[in-house]
């Protein structure tokens, strides 16, 4: 199968290089037509780079900086072909288009492999998903009780909960399986999922529609007799060791994967190269986790040629595919752009501060002498003079910090916000300090709480350097699609007692997935599973949890 998959990617590489000459020419082609739509100013709310061009004069210099200006920008609209040109009606999610545009970070490229599998996923999508013969079709299969022997289309059922942070990190990982094993992704809709994204496929859906034939679905936990984990353990289907090499057996329509925190030996079977083949069987998969599992799928065999082909940068998984799929609708993007332009947008430098406290803990003068002394140890804040001490001439707003706290509790805000305007700085620079809330109270699943967490996760992704609290999905989240590498505040061992050193570098971008395997399945038996995988280490803020690093092939 890898050697498949090679021989496809130097297909791809080969194709890149016989077109690159018309490409130039189409770019030429793309600029001009840009040029026309940001002269006429039909990108309301994009920011400052799009209507900075207008007031170049016409002469031959100007006018070639403005082509090559709006060709680079259109490039980078579709962050590198990560997304499909084509398909969507902009008006119904500017996002998809815009929020390029306010990072300053372009991010890493996707590889060639990467985005022609996704075209090539976006068109199964089509096939095969909601309103389709083929679906219909798969509904009755389901519907029966039994796996047709050769399906036509598989689909695979995300079933996310908990805070925004938790469902996207769910959502991606169930996408990047749907990838790998050509399956349909169709999202539960029963978490608001729709009210907080655009759809990311062109012209078809990834909700899943009403009334899917399982009943309860969204209810299963890890004693359902429906989970594969169960189903192996209680002998109604032979485990995938059992199956290899034996002629088929019937197997069930539909088959639950549970992967929460409280999974068992049987349920992390899904880990493992035999049971995968197992499950490539059966039409229908749902999966409930709310966790990040990729590098998880990153210790299947069978998977990883393909992975490799797809993300040569193994640190930038979550980087490419939060980007690809998670864009704000229209009423976050309003949410996030007008916070930025009131705010974030004439800093010089955009500094991300997200604290995780949960409501009943109390504000902490060590946690905000923690997070003071990670800012200003690392340079990423200015130290305060002493009161009695003179301030030193005011700096130019070239030299400005904006701050963007994110936190339940507003104390936090508060104290920085007092110390930058009580003192000068050491440095001269301006700090303003800003948060865009203060719910007090995580109320997952309330339609304004999640649009405000969604937003502010997004604009924490638009700062320069990023400060998050370990352990926390949110910070996760922001730092994906950020594409930087967060200081990462340590939890105190001592809730009295600040941690020495405070915060550290984040080894990479990648989330941490919280609750991996720890069975060997290969060995069948308990191990240290990242001991064989060079790219897959523990994480710094969850030694126990597994994480992605860069490295490339």
């Amino acid at each position: 199968m890898v050697m498949v998959m090679e021989m496809e990617a130097k297909k791809v590489e080969e194709l890149t290089n016989a077109k690159r000459g018309s490409w130039a020419i189409s770019t030429v082609l793309a600029a001009v037509v840009m040029s026309v739509l940001i002269l006429g100013g039909r990108n309301v709310g994009a920011p400052a780079v799009w209507t900075a061009v207008a007031s170049l004069r016409q002469g031959s210099n100007e006018l070639s900086f403005l082509h090559a200006r709006s060709s680079s920008a259109y490039a980078g609209r579709l962050y590198g072909g990560l997304l499909a040109d084509g398909g969507f009606d902009e008006e119904s999610c500017h996002s998809r288009y815009q929020s390029a545009m306010y990072r300053r970070n372009p991010g890493r490229r996707p590889s060639p492999y990467l985005t022609s599998k996704l075209r090539r996923h976006e068109a199964l999508q089509r096939r095969c998903g909601p309103g389709t013969a083929a679906y219909s079709n798969a509904l009755e299969q389901l519907r029966s009780g039994a796996s047709a022997a050769s399906p036509e289309c598989k689909y695979m059922v995300s079933i996310s909960y908990r805070g925004v942070g938790n469902r996207i990190l769910a959502a991606a990982s169930a996408f990047l399986y749907a990838l790998l094993t050509d399956r349909v992704l169709l999202i539960d809709p029963s978490n608001e999922m729709d009210a907080l994204f655009c759809e990311p496929f062109p012209n078809t859906t990834w909700l899943l529609p009403p009334g899917f034939p399982v009943a309860n679905y969204t209810r299963f936990r890890v004693d359902a007799a429906e989970s594969y984990g169960n189903m192996v353990k209680n002998k109604v289907i032979g485990s995938g060791s059992e199956a290899a090499g034996v002629s088929a057996a019937p197997l069930p329509a539909f088959a639950y994967v549970h992967l929460n925190y409280d999974a068992t030996v049987e349920d992390y079977y899904f880990f493992c190269d035999d049971d995968q083949r197992q499950l490539r069987r059966i039409q229908w998969l749902a999966m409930r986790t709310d966790s990040y599992i990729v590098p998880g799928l990153f210790l299947v065999q069978a998977f990883q040629g393909v992975l490799d082909l797809m993300f040569p940068e193994r640190d930038a998984v979550f980087h490419h595919l939060g980007r690809y799929l998670f864009h704000p609708n229209n009423h976050v993007w309003g949410l996030v752009t007008r916070y930025y332009e009131a705010y974030l947008a004439a800093a010089k430098q955009r500094v991300g501060i997200q604290v995780r406290v949960f409501g009943a803990v109390p504000d902490s003068p060590e946690l905000l002498e923690q997070i003071v002394a990670c800012t200003q140890k690392h340079g990423l804040l200015p130290e305060v003079l002493a009161e009695e001490a003179e301030p030193m001439a005011l700096a130019s707003r070239a030299r400005s910090k904006a701050v963007l706290v994110t936190s339940l509790k507003s104390w936090y805000y508060e104290k920085l916000k007092s110390m930058y305007w009580e003192r000068a700085t050491a440095t001269g620079e301006a700090v303003d300090v800003h948060q865009p809330s203060h719910e007090e109270y995580q109320r997952s699943g309330a339609r304004s709480h999640d649009h405000k967490a969604w937003a502010e996760i997004f604009l924490l992704s638009l700062t320069d350097v990023l400060v998050t609290s370990g352990m926390s999905t949110f910070g996760y989240v922001a730092q994906g699609l950020g594409g930087v590498r967060p200081w990462v505040m340590y939890k105190p061992t001592n809730s009295s007692a600040v941690p020495d050193p405070p915060c550290g570098r984040d080894v990479s971008m990648e989330p941490c997935f919280h609750k991996p395997p720890s069975y060997d399945c290969r060995r069948r038996q308990w191990a240290d599973i990242s001991e064989d995988v060079p790219y897959v280490q523990h994480c710094d803020d969850a030694i126990w949890g597994l994480k992605l690093v860069g490295r490339n092939i």
